[in-house]
């Protein structure tokens, strides 16, 4: 499908070659965010492992310290006393057996769901409804816990999940066009040090290969990897 007039115009305004620093790919994509709502900052990591081994998969949660500007709606699978930690959490939903019910009619206006261990046995055989979607309850993620409180106050606050995919990348979101530049930095430098911080020991050679960042309807900036990692450390 052919570019429309303004990403043309966008790609055009920098060089799509050159390597920028975070603040300043940061001004350009903000600058070229030209849609009539607010755009979504994503950035994408070219990881140097391959995922089809085990032990060089990439994956975790992190809280961003800004949120990703957007409203989550949590619902919480779960039963007696800890329906009202969940509520008291703020939860936006609460509940058992009526919620599997809606879910197996077709229900999904949820963006994650946490569950107590105790509810899994009845979660899991949801697995082909809810894989697909990210919405299944996973320990590794800190979905499934006894813990409510602290799962729904961290997703509230803008806690993130990221996997490899086939091809040994990762993206994930960071913010609006609409956060301060210096937000959305703050956002970035913590997901890279989650990153680095998460390399697999069996990943040989340059980790993070390459990072870009864009919004939802421009183009990619790249970022001096090299720079920023030597930076962090």
């Amino acid at each position: 499908m052919k570019a429309g007039k303004k990403y043309r115009a966008a790609a055009q305004s920098y060089d799509q070659m050159a390597r920028y620093p975070v603040g300043e790919a940061l001004e350009i994509v903000k600058k070229n965010a030209s849609a009539k709502f607010d755009e979504t900052v994503e950035i994408a990591a070219r990881l140097g492992v391959d995922p089809r081994h085990s032990d060089q998969q990439v994956r975790g949660t992190v809280v961003l310290p800004n949120g990703i500007g957007k409203g989550v709606r949590v619902l919480a699978l779960t039963k007696g006393e800890k329906e009202k930690e969940a509520q008291d959490a703020g939860a936006d939903m609460v509940g058992s057996d009526e919620y599997l019910e809606k879910i197996k009619e077709g229900w999904l206006e949820v963006d994650k769901i946490v569950a107590t261990p105790d509810m899994m046995s009845e979660v899991g055989k949801l697995g082909k409804i809810l894989g697909p979607r990210g919405l299944m309850p996973n320990p590794k993620s800190g979905t499934v816990t006894f813990e409510l409180a602290r799962a729904i106050k961290e997703l509230k606050a803008g806690k993130i999940e990221y996997r490899t995919d086939k091809g040994g990348n990762v993206h994930v979101p960071i913010g609006k066009v609409s956060f301060e530049k210096e937000k959305l930095e703050e956002n970035l430098i913590v997901f890279v040090r989650e990153l680095l911080r998460n390399r697999p020991a069996a990943a040989k050679g340059q980790y993070i290969k390459g990072l870009s960042i864009s919004s939802t309807m421009s183009p990619a900036v790249k970022l001096d990897v090299q720079g920023l990692v030597a930076a962090l450390k």
